[in-house]
């Protein structure tokens, strides 16, 4: 299994297990975190993540009023993962992250009600896990 990291390398995560979901999604926040249209995400449960390096907490209050913990490296920037308190038990990685080309394809897209127009990349997905399955 691929580890997760920033750009520079000192914030690494290592995986015990596959990811339990993978999505796009389109919220204001994934954007503005990624400076991207949407986000790709990858969520583990907390157990099976093991992290090294140090990591700069910067939390955010989300839609719901929940808070979302976001830690980046204190020296490249990077945003590796996230905590929400609405999900105590997973934690968010950006697939990015993975630098993985073959990293698993995301199977839902969130928050399309903030969605760029002619943001078509998950049919693009869909079209490729059909693909593969023929």
């Amino acid at each position: 299994m691929v580890d997760a990291k920033c750009a520079c390398g000192a914030l690494r995560l290592t995986f015990s297990e596959s990811p339990q979901l993978t999505a796009l999604c389109h919220c204001f926040a994934c954007q503005r975190r990624t400076g991207a249209p949407f986000s790709a995400n990858a969520f583990y449960s907390v157990e099976c993540v093991e992290i090294s390096g140090a990591a700069t907490e910067f939390v955010r209050t989300g839609d719901s009023g929940r808070k979302v913990r976001m830690y980046f490296c204190p020296t490249c920037g990077s945003t590796v993962y996230w905590k929400a308190d609405a999900s105590p038990s997973w934690i968010g990685v950006g697939v990015g992250s993975f630098a993985d080309p073959a990293f698993a394809l995301p199977t839902m897209s969130v928050f399309e009600r903030s969605k760029h127009e002619g943001t078509s990349i998950f049919d693009l997905f869909r079209s490729r896990v059909a693909g593969s399955a023929a």
